[in-house]
């Protein structure tokens, strides 16, 4: 159980942090997106920090189905354990993004903000395969220093690629639940959802290799 409730924690607080810091960069950057994706970004790296410092000795600090789906088929997950991470990884989400609406007085609305193309499923396949290769890589590093990895990673994918590095199928779903500048349609959700598990499968296969 403290398991669950760290990882469902620590998802509504990443979920948090996302879409909030989006809604508040939007509210001050008076229309320059440039400064509302390095506000949103920032943010970002130091929540990832924060929650995989305080949670990895409990729960692994997964907050993401594609992590605990590389822990899975490498073994180190059961599937019932990769069931419910999953699916506390998608409440927890939802929960934060729900939380944040009612904190800057925001309706919740599906996302309309689209974001198709080959290139953009290309971008998740790799800002998953590489976030999951760097988590992998680094299972034997410290608390902190994982946390700094996985936070400065994603807060740099956020400008390299095209789709600003989602890399996490539970934060993707949480995520058309905001009609805000974080937003992304549901009708774009699947593939988001296809091309993260693709690189993580990926990334566990090559994390295999390198270690065999």
């Amino acid at each position: 159980m403290k398991k669950l409730l760290s990882e469902f924690i620590g998802m509504m607080t990443l979920a948090m942090g996302v879409v909030g810091s989006g809604i508040m960069a939007e509210n001050i950057s008076q229309g320059n997106e440039g400064i509302t994706l390095l506000i949103n970004s920032i943010a970002t790296v130091g929540i990832l920090i924060v929650i995989i410092t305080t949670f990895r000795t409990i729960s692994g600090a997964h907050f993401n189905p594609a992590v605990s789906f590389s822990f899975y088929i490498q073994g180190n997950l059961n599937l019932k354990i990769f069931i419910q991470y999953t699916l506390i990884h998608i409440l927890g989400g939802i929960i934060g993004v729900i939380l944040v609406h009612f904190m800057f007085e925001v309706p919740i609305e599906m996302s309309t903000k689209d974001r198709t193309g080959l290139n953009i499923m290309l971008s998740e396949v790799i800002a998953s395969f590489l976030l999951i290769l760097i988590i992998c890589m680094s299972q034997k590093r410290s608390d902190v220093a994982v946390g700094v990895l996985v936070g400065v990673y994603i807060g740099s994918g956020y400008f390299f690629t095209s789709s600003t590095s989602f890399a996490n199928p539970a934060i993707t779903i949480a995520r058309s639940l905001s009609d805000t500048y974080t937003g992304i349609s549901f009708d774009n959700v699947p593939v988001f959802i296809v091309s993260q598990f693709i690189g993580a499968y990926l990334a566990t296969k090559t994390y295999q290799i390198i270690e065999r």
